[in-house]
C-alpha cells in the first residue's frame, strides 16, 4: 500500500515502491522520480555494446543538442514548423539524387517512423497502382500478391497480412541466403504487385541479386506483356552502397526500380525512429493515398501512416548530412567496413567459424560454427560473450534453411579497430571455454507460454 507523498521523508521518497498493476496514487519529487527511473535502467544492456542492433547508438554533442531543441516539435504540423518540413523535402531530393533518380521528374518521398512505415507506404502504393490498372483493364483486382525472399525483414510479412496481400515468399537454401531469379517463375504472375529485393539483408548483410531479378522481370514482360515493378528494401544498405560502391547498380539506375526505402537510424547515423521512402517520381505514389487536412492551421497534405510524431530525428538527419557530406559518409562507411573485415578475419582464422556472407558489402559479419563442433552452438557463444557485456545475434535461418544457425555481428561506426579486435578475442575465448566445458548444444525456446509470468518478481 502506498503512503501519500506528503508523508514520505526525502529518504523514503527514493525508496518508493513502484506499483506493478495499478496507476501510482501519488507522485514523488523530480529527483526521486529520476533516481527510480535510472535504477530501473541499471541492468539494461549498454547500447554501445549491442552488436546485435543495426540502430545508431552514438551522437556527437552537437547532434544531441539538435535533438534536444527539436524534441517538442510535432513533425506533422507543417504550418507551425515549416522549416522542419523544408529540411525533410530537401533531404528527399538529396536522397533521390544519391540513389540516381531520373532527372526532370517531380521528386516525391517522405520521412517515416523507421523503415517499417516506409515499406508499408511503398507496398500500399504498388498495391493501389496494380489494382487500378487491373480495374481499367476490366480484370479482377481482388487477389494481389507480393514476391520476396525468405530473407525478408518481418515488416513485409506484416504488410502482407495487415493489407490483405498474398505472400509469395521464395524459400532459402543452405549456402544461398538471398533472393535470386532462380525460382521466380513459380511465384510471379499477373497478380504480383511488386518484387521486393533487399540491399543489406538482416540475416547475413548480403544484397539480393538485384540485377539478375531485374533482368528476369524484363524477360518476363517481353514474354507475357506483364510489367512488374521492383521495390528495393535498402534499410541497411541504402546508406552504404552509394558511398562505397558508386558503380554498383542497385537503385533507380535500374528502370524497373520504382521505390526505395532506407533507415536513417541505421547507417544514416541518426537516433532510433527515422526511415525514408523515396519514389522514382511523384506519379508512382498513388494520389488516392494522400489526405488533405487543415485542422492544424493551413491546409497540408499527409501521406504517412503515422500522424503526430517527434520531429527531432529529421533535424538530426539534416545535421548529419550537412556535417559529413558525401565525402564524410564515404570515410565513415569505409572505416566501419574495414573494422568488420578485421573482425571477420579474426573469427575465420580462429578455426571455429565459417563465413556466411562471402560478399562483404555492408559492415555485418555473419558466421556459422564449423561443422566439426558438436558440443556447443551459436546460441551458447552469444550467451557466453554476454558475460563481457557484448550482445550478439544468434538465430536459425528462415525456411528452408532453418537447420543452419548463425552468429551475426553488426559493426557500427563507433567501433574502432581496437574494439573490433577486443570483441573478436572475446568471441574466440568464449569458444575456447565452451570447447572445453560444453554448452547447451540446442537453441533456446523462441516463445514463452501464454500462462508464464513475465512481470518482475516482487520482493
Amino acid at each position: 500500500m502506498q503512503t501519500p507523498v506528503e508523508k514520505l521523508t526525502p529518504y523514503d521518497e527514493f525508496n518508493f515502491e513502484v506499483p506493478e498493476h495499478e496507476f501510482p496514487k501519488s507522485g514523488v519529487s523530480a529527483r526521486a522520480a529520476a533516481a527510480i527511473v535510472i535504477s530501473d535502467e541499471w541492468t539494461d544492456t549498454n547500447p554501445m555494446l549491442n552488436m546485435s542492433s543495426f540502430v545508431t547508438t552514438f551522437a556527437e554533442p552537437e547532434a544531441a543538442e539538435t535533438a534536444r531543441r527539436n524534441i517538442f516539435k510535432n513533425y506533422i504540423d507543417h504550418d507551425m514548423y515549416p522549416q522542419l518540413f523544408a529540411m525533410e523535402t530537401r533531404m528527399v531530393r538529396w536522397l533521390h539524387q544519391l540513389w540516381h533518380g531520373p532527372k526532370g521528374v517531380e521528386v516525391y518521398g517522405t520521412a517515416t517512423v523507421g523503415s517499417s512505415e516506409a515499406c508499408m507506404l511503398a507496398g500500399l502504393a504498388h498495391k493501389w497502382n496494380w489494382r487500378q490498372k487491373r480495374e481499367r483493364e476490366g480484370k479482377d483486382g481482388s487477389r494481389p500478391n507480393l514476391v520476396t525472399g525468405g530473407n525478408v525483414q518481418i515488416v513485409w510479412k506484416k504488410f502482407m497480412r495487415y493489407f490483405d496481400v498474398e505472400p509469395r515468399i521464395v524459400p532459402l537454401k543452405p549456402g544461398n541466403y538471398r533472393l535470386t531469379a532462380e525460382h521466380l517463375e513459380r511465384y510471379v504472375d499477373e497478380n504480383t504487385i511488386a518484387v521486393v529485393a533487399i540491399a543489406g539483408q538482416t540475416f547475413t548483410g548480403e544484397d539480393d541479386d538485384i540485377q539478375e531479378i531485374h533482368d528476369w522481370l524484363d524477360a518476363y514482360e517481353k514474354r507475357t506483356g506483364i510489367s512488374i515493378p521492383m521495390h528495393i528494401d535498402g534499410a541497411s544498405g541504402g546508406f552504404v552502397n552509394p558511398f562505397l560502391y558508386p558503380d554498383y547498380k542497385w537503385d533507380f539506375r535500374l528502370p524497373r526500380v520504382q521505390s526505395i526505402n532506407a533507415s536513417g537510424h541505421k547507417y544514416g547515423l541518426t537516433p532510433p525512429g527515422l526511415g525514408w521512402v523515396v519514389f522514382r517520381e511523384r506519379k508512382i505514389f498513388n494520389e488516392d493515398l494522400v489526405f488533405y487536412v487543415n485542422y492544424l492551421g493551413g491546409e497540408m497534405p499527409t501521406a504517412t501512416l503515422n500522424f503526430s510524431r517527434n520531429g527531432f530525428q529529421i533535424a538530426v538527419q539534416y545535421y548529419q548530412f550537412l556535417r559529413l557530406g558525401f565525402d564524410g559518409y564515404k570515410r565513415v562507411m569505409q572505416h566501419t567496413l574495414n573494422n568488420a573485415i578485421t573482425l571477420r578475419k579474426k573469427l575465420v582464422d580462429s578455426g571455429y567459424f565459417t563465413i556466411m556472407n562471402e560478399t562483404q558489402r555492408i559492415p555485418v559479419v555473419a558466421v556459422t560454427l564449423d561443422s566439426k563442433i558438436k558440443n556447443f552452438n551459436e546460441f551458447d557463444v552469444s550467451n557466453k560473450v554476454r558475460e563481457k557485456g557484448w550482445v550478439l545475434s544468434a538465430y536459425s535461418m528462415p525456411p528452408a534453411a532453418e537447420k543452419v544457425m548463425s552468429l551475426r555481428v553488426v559493426v557500427r561506426p563507433h567501433i574502432n579497430h581496437n574494439v573490433a579486435c577486443l570483441l573478436g578475442n572475446d568471441i574466440v575465448s568464449a569458444c575456447q571455454y565452451l570447447e572445453k566445458h560444453g554448452g547447451s548444444a540446442k537453441p533456446p525456446e523462441l516463445h514463452a507460454h501464454a500462462d508464464e509470468k513475465t512481470s518482475p518478481a516482487k520482493c
